[in-house]
């Protein structure tokens, strides 16, 4: 079979859109940020007459913390992966069903966990807030270049990585919370981010279905960049923190995302692939099985 243009594959996943958005908007719960922040534990920086933060009032150990630094700015990220899904799934389309959803669900996570850490007292909030000004204004794959070379595929390959990595990291971060309102409201934003994996998977089971040389080929890319790129990779001077959550991805966390993959598409029972979709096939396989 020969791979379909991009406008043409965008067309077929169209004909999924509405029955994937109906799935999503079933399987998702709503829920409200600002019922999960301890506002009785809050007080007044100095600005408006009361105390700035000090390190002592610090309430995290070393490695909570900088997980928790590592999932916030990821999440504070958002701007640049709307703009990287928008490349060829515009809001203003109809795939607004897909992409403005995510967008409002997804920026539920950076407002809940600031408005937490801040009340808490748990972090630095002007460090934490020089952190976002830096790392959005450097963005999530913001160069032309590497805007160019991701096709439709290739982007919804990329987020359902992008959402298996943030279920699989908030788990771990969560066996350490050791707080009963963070262990909520990790379990939250981990429950929007399955549903959304679940989605995401969906369609590249459409793009099977309307492509599957090129659907194979953009998920086995997929998971090698995301292997490459663990959560919190990209933080500016972030090193001794990085240290502290670097077997939060492991060769499990990689197998457990290669079979949720492979399961999204039933990528067993796929027949009939050329050869570089074929070896691309046998390497997610390969990781699946471990």
């Amino acid at each position: 079979m020969n791979a379909l243009t991009e406008d043409d594959l965008i067309i077929a996943l169209e004909k999924a859109l509405p029955e994937i958005a109906e799935e999503h908007r079933a399987a998702a719960t709503p829920w409200q940020p600002h019922d999960w922040v301890p506002w009785d534990e809050g007080r007044n920086f100095a600005f408006l007459g009361g105390e700035d933060f000090d390190p002592s009032q610090a309430t995290l150990p070393d490695e909570a913390r900088a997980a928790l630094l590592a999932l916030l700015l990821t999440k504070d990220q958002l701007p640049s992966y709307h703009r990287v899904l928008a490349k060829h799934f515009p809001a203003f389309s109809e795939w607004r069903q897909l992409i403005g959803v995510w967008t409002a669900e997804d920026n539920r996570h950076s407002i809940v966990l600031r408005d937490y850490l801040v009340v808490r007292r748990a972090i630095d909030p002007v460090d934490a807030e020089h952190r976002r000004l830096v790392h959005v204004t450097k963005g999530y794959r913001q160069s032309p270049e590497a805007m160019a070379e991701l096709g439709p595929m290739d982007v919804l390959a990329l987020m359902a990585v992008h959402e298996n990595q943030c279920v699989s990291f908030i788990k771990r971060l969560s066996a350490i919370a050791d707080d009963e309102v963070l262990e909520e409201i990790l379990a939250k934003i981990a429950a929007d981010d399955e549903v959304q994996s679940k989605t995401f998977g969906k369609f590249l089971n459409a793009g099977i279905v309307a492509d599957q040389d090129t659907t194979v080929i953009a998920m086995d890319k997929a998971l090698a960049v995301g292997r490459a790129e663990a959560i919190g990779h990209d933080i500016d001077d972030f090193d001794a923190e990085r240290a502290l959550i670097a077997d939060y991805e492991n060769e499990e966390t990689w197998k457990e995302i290669a079979a949720a993959f492979a399961d999204a598409v039933k990528l067993d029972s796929v027949q009939g692939l050329g050869d570089e979709a074929e070896a691309a096939r046998q390497r997610i396989l390969s990781r699946a099985r471990g």
